[in-house]
């Protein structure tokens, strides 16, 4: 299990988007790292900044779509689960579904204040202003919110916090903290 609270660094000026993901203690325990000028999402989850350690890739089952799922898969190539996102519906709030191996419905992601995010949207851009803008989101799983994400004040980067706020198995986080990151790098795109 993860140490919480985790950080999130989005390198701002890469030709590939990365994400950094730290600990409480500083230490670097994901590194993503999406694939350049791809017609289908191709993220990959790494265990170490050096990309030495597969742990999760992630691939869309579409080309550009609204309701495009996201399956997760481990290094061995075993299936652990996707993210969807829930179409239309998703250009007012951000609501992805988690659905487990099986198929089955496990989780939601959604927006605390879809309004922040209409903001954000509109002001990220602006010099020092969007630095006031911070959208937040939560993690259902089977119905109870077991994790908080929020974008935090930064100037030359994107930086969010995911901070525990429920109990779930090594196994959940195994599928939550992929489809955490694939949400935030759609919502990124997005504004």
């Amino acid at each position: 299990m993860l140490n919480y609270p985790l950080n999130l660094s989005f390198k701002i000026i890469a030709f590939n988007p990365q994400v950094k993901v730290t600990d409480a203690s500083g230490q670097t325990v994901l590194y993503v790292k999406q694939k350049a000028l791809a017609l289908k999402e191709d993220i990959k989850v790494f265990a170490d900044e050096g990309q030495q350690n597969l742990l999760y890739q992630i691939k869309a089952n579409k080309i550009i779509d609204f309701s495009a799922q996201y399956n997760i898969t481990a290094a061995g190539g075993a299936s652990v689960g996707a993210v969807k996102r829930q179409g239309m519906r998703s250009l007012w709030k951000a609501s992805y579904n988690v659905v487990d191996a099986g198929g089955g419905d496990a989780g939601l992601i959604h927006e605390e204040n879809p309004w922040l995010k209409v903001l954000d949207g509109l002001v990220s851009d602006i010099p020092f202003v969007g630095m006031f803008i911070n959208p937040a989101y939560l993690v259902d799983l089977r119905g109870q919110t077991v994790l908080y994400l929020k974008k935090q004040p930064a100037m030359f980067e994107g930086k969010f916090i995911v901070e525990k706020r429920g109990d779930f198995s090594a196994a959940d986080e195994n599928l939550l903290m992929p489809s955490v990151i694939m949400m935030l790098m759609l919502e990124r795109s997005r504004g």
